[in-house]
């Protein structure tokens, strides 16, 4: 089995920061992509930034210089590191991670998702 646990959402003002964390654990062989989602109320969810296992990111513009992505492979974590959060940035904030892992004598690979994060932002 495998799980994504993220932790580090919470209640900031506008202007302020907040770092989530995003950990796999399981039979896992290898992790390619991983990343953060997130979704508002009454929104799809969206796509805030990914990245792969050799360190290329990718962002979604409306947060691009204010978020930060990075992994640390060796933990199988992902972190982001949200900078001026705006009320806009209000949601839950989903970890995904495209992984391989190990059932029985085979590999699956998959997609993952963990059970999200709340990010409150008051203005």
């Amino acid at each position: 089995q495998v799980q994504l646990v993220e932790s580090g959402g919470g209640l900031v003002q506008a202007g302020g920061s907040l770092r989530l964390s995003c950990a796999a654990s399981g039979s896992i062989f290898s992790i390619n992509v991983m990343g953060w989602y997130r979704q508002a109320p009454g929104k799809q969810r969206e796509l805030v930034a990914t990245i792969t296992s050799g360190g290329s990111t990718n962002y979604t513009d409306s947060v691009k210089g204010r978020f930060t992505i990075s992994r640390d492979n060796a933990k199988n974590t992902v972190y982001l590191k949200l900078n001026i959060l705006n009320p806009e940035d209000t949601a839950v904030y989903y970890c995904h991670a495209h992984l391989t892992y190990y059932s029985g004598i085979n590999r699956r690979s998959t997609v993952h998702w963990g059970q999200g994060t709340q990010v409150t932002v008051s203005s």
